[in-house]
């Protein structure tokens, strides 16, 4: 039977937050005890095609983004957390690749093209080569692996195909050596922001981070968009365009639910104590992981070990890939 092998990760551009758990993280913790071999990876290389010019950033964010991974639930033992940069194989896989993607299937991209629009304050109107062709790095991070599995958001599934267009050219010219992996699609769609935004960010100032203090929770809970028809206690309000019941709906139970909106509409309850509720019961949800948080937080050379320790066991996991690929394409020179 084959082996079962995930890969999946973040860029470290800045600490993870519930969106990133109900998207993906959860995920993570489930299927490290269902498949063969779990890596994630923390992409600071690929962070870097759009903060080449912040690279403090970046490593700051190294440690701070595997602190989440383990404060959610992610088991070293079981999957090997990895840094990007210190795996070579992958740059050497991305210039490979790069022969085999024509620039203009690069700007078909649907998620790069939305990308691309979303940094004009980046690029202006000049995107780089890096940040083009991050698709092909993505697509060397996965087959470096061996990887069948890859946990994707909807928005990311061109991405899982454009990487499989790769491994078919690939094979087709120089024998079957890779594998084509299946995208992992969460059950949960993309988490809106405080604001009602579709996408939640720290440049939108709208996300509820894991690592986040009973204060702040709060205070971002207090200034959470509400129906805007609302402007009395006792007026009767509409659940739906409310974010405060979209948020019950994800952190507080059925029945808590269900009274939110059947009080909202009738007007028997006001919105601060449907916020001051809903600040209680998602501070409770993510209480063990602010503690766990703690610990790792005060144990800095424990993180940095394990980062050590998996990046040590992916190298190792790449080089026998990058021996098959350089076989495949009659670059294994004076090997015996």
């Amino acid at each position: 039977m084959e082996k079962k092998i995930m890969l999946t990760g973040d860029r470290p551009t800045g600490r993870l937050h519930i969106g990133h758990y109900f998207g993906s993280l959860k995920n993570r913790v489930k299927m490290q005890n269902e498949v063969d071999e779990c890596y994630i990876l923390v992409a600071d290389v690929q962070a870097l095609t759009d903060n080449f010019n912040n690279p403090e950033k970046v490593r700051k964010n190294v440690r701070e983004v595997v602190i989440d991974y383990l404060s959610i639930g992610i088991d070293p033992e079981k999957a090997t957390i990895y840094l990007q940069s210190m795996i070579p194989e992958v740059a050497e896989l991305t210039v490979f690749y790069s022969n085999l993607v024509t620039i203009a299937r690069l700007e078909r991209n649907p998620t790069v093209k939305t990308e691309i629009a979303q940094k004009k304050d980046v690029f202006g109107e000049s995107v780089t080569y890096g940040f083009l062709g991050y698709p092909v790095s993505q697509a060397a991070d996965i087959t470096a692996f061996d990887a069948t599995i890859v946990p994707v958001g909807e928005d990311q599934q061109p991405l899982i195909e454009q990487c499989r267009e790769i491994v078919r050219k690939f094979n087709s010219i120089y024998g079957e050596t890779l594998r084509e992996p299946e995208a992992y699609l969460s059950e949960t769609k993309r988490i809106k922001g405080l604001d009602g935004n579709e996408k939640m960010g720290k440049s939108l100032g709208n996300a509820i981070y894991l690592s986040d203090s009973e204060e702040e929770i709060n205070r971002k809970v207090m200034g959470a968009v509400t129906d805007p028809g609302r402007i009395k206690k006792d007026d009767k309000g509409n659940p739906s365009i409310c974010m405060v019941a979209y948020y019950h709906n994800l952190f507080s139970s059925k029945d808590e639910y269900e009274c939110v909106c059947k009080e909202c509409k009738e007007g028997a309850r006001g919105c601060v104590a449907c916020k001051k509720q809903l600040a209680k019961n998602i501070s409770d949800f993510l209480k063990p992981f602010r503690e766990k948080r703690e610990y790792y937080e005060a144990h800095p050379e424990i993180v940095d070990e394990i980062i050590i320790r998996g990046t040590e066991k992916a190298r190792e996991k790449a080089k026998k890939v990058m021996a098959k690929v350089k076989k495949a394409m009659q670059l294994d020179y004076f090997e015996k």
